[in-house]
C-alpha cells in the first residue's frame, strides 16, 4: 500500500507539472532514440557485410596480390599484379588438389570478398542510344557457378568464347535495365565500351539475375578473360604471362578449407620462387575481420549516442534538485505526519525512475521509427543505408535509461530524505 500511495503521489506530481516533466524526459528520449538508431545502423552494416560475403558462394578461398596500390587511372598499380593465369592453372591439377572442385581467374570486377581495396575497372557503356557506367569483369566460364550467380536471360560466356576471344558480353541486371529496360530485350543487342585505348563493340548474350544489396554485382559487364587480355596486352607479368587480379578457388567441403588454403599458399609461393607476394583468405577469414570492424563501429556509435543519455541523466538530477527545493514544505508536512526518511527517499527515487522509464519507452519507439525510415535511404551518399533493430539494443538502451534514473535520482532523493521536518516547515 505504501508503494502504491507513493506511486500515486509521484504521478500526481507529474500531472501538475507537465512542461517540466516533458523537458525532463526529453533528454532520455533523445538519448535512447539515438542509441537504438545508431546501433541499428551498425548492426545493419554488419549483417550487410555478412550477407555479401556469404552471397559470393560457398566454400571459397580467395587469392589476391599482397599489395593494393592504385595507379590512379582505375587499374591497380601494374607492379602489384603478382598473380597470373599460370597460378590458376597449377591449382587445377586434381591429382595434387583433390579437395578443389573449381578454380576461376578474373581481372577487374566488383569489390569481391568485401575487400574495398580492390580497384574496380569502370567504363562508359553505350547501347540502344543510351549510356551507363559499368564495371568490367574479365573472367572465365565457371565464374557464374563458383560465385553463385544466376543467369536471368540468355547464357553465360563459354569455353568457345574463351578460345575464340569472342566479343560476347554478359550484363548485370542494372546495366541491362539502364540500357534496354528488360533482360530479354537486351539479348542479341550491341553495346560499345571506351576504356583507355580500348574501343570495343560487344554483343550481349546474357543478363544476370539481380543480386541486390549495397554491392556492385548488378553493375557488372562480364567478358572473356582472353578477350580482355588481347585488347589490353600491356597487362602482362615481367615474363610475359597474363596477369589477373584475383583467383577464386571452390573447395568440395567446408572442412577442407584450411587444408586447401595451406596447399594453395605453398604451391603459388613455389611458382613465385618462394616469395609470398600474395594473400590467401577464406570466407570465414573475411567474415571474422569484417565482423570485428562492424562490432567496433557499433560499439563506438552506441557509446557516442550514450553520451546524450548521460546528459539526460544530469538534466534529471538538476530538475529533481529543483523539485526538492520547491517541495521542501511538502516534505516537512509529510515527515510531521509520520513519513520517515526511507519513505521520502523512496518517493523521489520512484519519481526519477518513472521519468526515465517513460522517456526510455518513448525513446525506443522514436529510435525504431528512425531506423525504419533510414533503412534503404542513401541521403545523397550514393550507397543505401541498411539498418537492423535488435532486441539486444532495445534491452540495453532501456536498461541503461532505468539505471540512469536510479543513479541520478538517488542524490536528490537522499537530499530530500535528510531534511529536518521543523526546518522544512519553516520554509516559505
Amino acid at each position: 500500500m505504501i508503494f502504491i500511495d507513493t506511486l500515486r503521489m509521484a504521478t500526481s506530481e507529474f500531472a501538475s507539472n507537465k512542461l517540466r516533466t516533458g523537458l525532463t524526459m526529453l533528454g532520455i528520449i533523445i538519448g535512447v532514440g539515438a542509441v537504438i538508431a545508431l546501433m541499428a545502423a551498425g548492426q545493419g552494416a554488419q549483417a550487410g557485410v555478412t550477407s555479401k560475403v556469404r552471397g559470393l558462394g560457398s566454400n571459397l578461398i580467395f587469392v589476391k596480390p599482397a599489395t593494393t596500390g592504385s595507379s590512379g587511372g582505375g587499374i591497380r598499380d601494374l607492379r602489384s599484379l603478382t598473380l597470373t593465369t599460370d597460378d590458376a592453372t597449377s591449382l587445377r591439377d586434381q591429382t595434387v588438389f583433390p579437395e578443389i572442385s573449381a578454380v576461376v581467374s578474373q581481372f577487374g570486377g566488383s569489390d569481391t570478398s568485401a575487400d574495398t581495396s580492390q580497384t574496380s575497372l569502370q567504363t562508359q557503356l553505350i547501347g540502344n542510344g543510351r549510356n551507363t557506367t559499368a564495371i568490367i569483369t574479365a573472367t572465365e566460364p565457371n565464374f557464374v557457378t563458383v560465385r553463385n550467380y544466376t543467369v536471368a536471360a540468355g547464357a553465360f560466356i563459354t569455353s568457345d568464347d574463351m578460345d575464340r576471344k569472342s566479343t560476347n558480353v554478359v550484363l548485370g541486371s542494372k546495366v541491362a535495365a539502364d540500357l534496354f529496360d528488360t533482360p530479354a530485350s537486351a539479348i542479341g543487342q550491341n553495346v560499345r565500351i571506351n576504356f583507355g585505348p580500348v574501343n570495343l563493340s560487344l554483343t550481349v548474350i546474357g543478363v544476370l539475375a539481380t543480386r541486390g544489396g549495397n554491392g556492385s554485382d548488378d553493375t557488372q559487364m562480364i567478358l572473356p578473360l582472353t578477350t580482355f587480355a588481347t585488347r589490353l596486352p600491356f597487362i602482362r607479368s615481367t615474363n610475359g604471362k597474363q596477369n589477373v587480379q584475383e583467383i577464386t578457388v571452390k573447395v568440395t567441403d567446408a572442412g577442407k578449407l584450411n587444408q586447401a588454403k595451406l596447399a594453395i599458399t605453398n604451391t603459388i609461393a613455389a611458382n613465385h620462387g618462394g616469395t609470398q607476394d600474395f594473400t590467401v583468405s577464406t570466407q570465414d577469414d573475411l567474415l571474422t575481420t569484417a565482423n570485428e570492424v562492424s562490432r567496433t563501429l557499433t560499439i563506438l556509435l552506441g557509446a557516442i549516442a550514450g553520451i546524450s543519455l548521460i546528459v539526460g541523466g544530469i538534466g534529471i538530477m538538476n530538475i529533481m534538485l529543483v523539485s526538492v527545493i520547491e517541495r521542501t514544505r511538502e516534505i516537512g508536512i509529510r515527515k510531521a505526519v509520520g513519513a520517515n526518511s526511507r519513505m521520502i527517499l523512496m518517493q523521489f527515487i520512484i519519481e526519477a525512475v518513472i521519468v526515465t522509464v517513460a522517456g526510455g519507452a518513448i525513446g525506443v519507439l522514436v529510435g525504431v521509427v528512425a531506423a525504419k525510415v533510414a533503412n534503404g535511404q542513401d541521403f545523397g551518399t550514393g550507397s543505401t543505408i541498411t539498418t537492423q533493430v535488435t532486441s539486444t539494443s532495445i534491452l540495453v538502451a532501456s536498461g541503461v535509461s532505468v539505471l540512469i534514473g536510479l543513479f541520478f535520482g538517488i542524490y536528490p532523493a537522499y537530499q530530500a530524505s535528510r531534511l529536518d521536518p521543523i526546518e522544512a516547515l519553516r520554509k516559505d
